[in-house]
C-alpha cells in the first residue's frame, strides 16, 4: 500500500495506507496530535521531512513511512493534459496561419523592382557585343588542323 499525497497551493494533504480508527502519526520523530487517517499540512514550507503513520501497539503494530519532499508555492497553476494540449494545438495553428499569410503576401512581391536610392531602372535586355578576343588564342583555322591534330581523343 502506498500514501496519497495531495497538493493544493501550500497545503499537503497526506492520507495515510492504513484503514483503522486510530492512526498515531509522526513527522521527524515528534508525535502529531492527528488521530484521524489524513494528515493536513497547512503553509508547508517545502522543507524535506520524514512522516510515518501507525496503528496499534506491541506485536499487533503496523508502520508506515515516507520521505516527504514536496516543493509547494503559493501562486502555482496546475494544468492537466487537455489544458497543455489544446495551448500547444493553439500555437502550431496561430503558426502556420502566419506562415500562410507571409506565403501569401511575398508571392506578389517576386516580380517587383525595388525603388531604392542607389538602383537604376532596368529596360529591356539588351544583347551584349561578344567579347574582344584574347590574342594567345586564336580561333582554327581550315588550312592549319595539323597544329592541333594531337588533341583528338585516344582509343585505349
Amino acid at each position: 500500500k502506498e500514501f496519497l499525497v495531495e497538493i493544493s497551493g501550500t497545503t499537503v494533504t497526506i492520507t495515510c495506507p492504513l484503514s483503522e480508527e486510530t492512526i498515531t502519526w509522526k513527522k521527524a520523530e515528534t508525535q502529531l496530535d492527528n488521530k484521524e487517517r489524513k494528515y493536513v499540512i497547512e503553509n508547508h514550507d517545502s522543507s524535506p521531512a520524514s512522516v510515518s503513520c501507525s496503528t496499534g501497539a506491541g506485536e499487533a503494530a503496523r508502520t508506515y513511512a515516507m520521505y516527504l519532499n514536496a516543493r509547494v508555492c503559493a501562486n502555482c497553476e496546475e494544468l492537466d493534459a487537455l489544458a497543455v494540449t489544446g495551448i500547444i494545438t493553439a500555437d502550431l495553428l496561430i503558426t502556420f496561419g502566419v506562415l500562410i499569410l507571409v506565403y501569401y503576401f511575398s508571392r506578389y512581391r517576386k516580380g517587383r523592382a525595388s525603388t531604392s536610392a542607389g538602383s537604376r531602372p532596368r529596360g529591356q535586355k539588351m544583347q551584349r557585343p561578344p567579347p574582344v578576343p584574347n590574342p594567345d588564342y586564336e580561333p582554327i583555322r581550315k588550312g592549319q588542323r595539323e597544329v592541333y591534330a594531337g588533341l583528338g581523343p585516344r582509343a585505349f
